[in-house]
C-alpha cells in the first residue's frame, strides 16, 4: 500500500471517528436535556418568589368569597334577612283594606312602631294568628298609652288577599288605633327576609319594636306556627323605653 492509499485510508478512519463522537454527543445531550428541564422546572415550582401559585388556589384567594367567577353575588348573599336589634329598619310602604298608603318611616316620625307580621293567607285563616291578634286588642289601651302605633301585616297571594283580610278582621273589635295593612305576593315579607319557602306556607310569624330613630330595638323571627310575641312581652319593652 504506497503513502497516498495510507493517508487516505487514515483520514477515513479519522472521519468515522468524528461521526461516532458525534453521534455520540448527540445521543448524550438527547438523554441530558430532558433531566436539565425537569430539573429546571421542579427548582422554580420549589421557589414561591419566583412564580405566584397557579390553578383554582390562586383564584380562590384572589376572588371575595361572595362572588362567582362571573361576578355575580351568590344566592346566600342576594337573599335578605331580617333587621336585627340595634339596626336600621327598611322603609316600606303597604296599603290598608281602604286602599291607603301607610309607610313606616311616616310613623316612626311620631313614634315608636310595633310591627306585627301574620301568616297572613296560607289558605285558610291561621288560628295562631287570631289567638295574636285578640290578645293585641284586649290590650290595645295599655298598648296605646306607651304612645306606640301597632302595625300589622296581612301576607299573601294578591289574588283575592283582601277578601281574606276582610274576612280575618271580621268580628274583632278591630281597634281604630290599630293599622292593618296587606302584602300582595309577599313584596315587603321578602326585603324582610321573612318569606317562609314552603309548600301552604307565607312569612314566619314575627314581631318588630322600632323607635323614633327607625332603629329595631327588639326583633322575634318564629320558625313555626306558634311561639308568638304577646302583647305583655311587647308592653314591658314598651315601658322600658324612653319616651318620646
Amino acid at each position: 500500500m504506497n503513502n497516498s492509499q495510507n493517508q487516505f485510508s487514515t483520514k477515513l478512519t479519522d472521519m468515522k471517528n468524528i461521526m461516532y463522537l458525534c453521534k455520540f454527543t448527540l445521543a448524550l445531550t438527547a438523554c441530558a436535556l430532558p433531566l436539565a428541564v425537569n430539573a429546571q422546572m421542579n427548582g422554580m415550582a420549589s421557589n414561591p418568589m419566583t412564580d405566584p401559585p397557579t390553578g383554582n388556589m390562586a383564584s380562590d384567594r384572589m376572588m371575595p368569597d361572595n362572588q362567582s367567577s362571573g361576578g355575580m353575588m351568590s344566592d346566600s348573599m342576594m337573599k335578605m334577612a331580617p333587621p336585627k336589634v340595634g339596626e336600621m329598619a327598611s322603609d316600606f310602604t303597604l296599603k290598608t283594606l281602604d286602599g291607603e298608603p301607610v309607610r313606616l318611616s311616616d310613623l316612626t316620625a311620631k313614634g315608636k312602631v310595633v310591627l306585627v307580621v301574620l301568616r297572613g293567607w296560607p289558605g285558610y285563616q291561621c288560628p295562631f294568628c287570631t289567638t295574636q291578634v285578640h290578645d293585641y286588642i284586649i290590650n290595645a289601651e295599655k298598648l296605646k298609652a306607651t304612645g306606640a302605633q301597632v302595625l300589622m301585616v296581612y301576607p299573601g297571594p294578591a289574588d283575592d288577599l283582601k277578601a281574606h283580610a276582610n274576612e280575618f278582621l271580621s268580628n274583632k273589635s278591630w281597634p281604630k288605633d290599630f293599622l292593618f295593612v296587606m302584602d300582595p305576593d309577599y313584596s315587603f315579607t321578602k326585603s324582610y327576609g321573612l318569606r317562609w319557602e314552603a309548600k301552604n306556607e307565607t312569612a314566619y310569624p314575627s314581631t318588630f319594636i322600632i323607635n323614633q330613630e327607625g332603629k329595631v330595638t327588639f326583633m322575634h323571627v318564629s320558625k313555626q306556627h306558634g311561639d308568638r310575641v304577646l302583647s305583655e312581652a311587647v308592653l314591658k319593652q314598651l315601658n322600658s323605653m324612653p319616651m318620646m
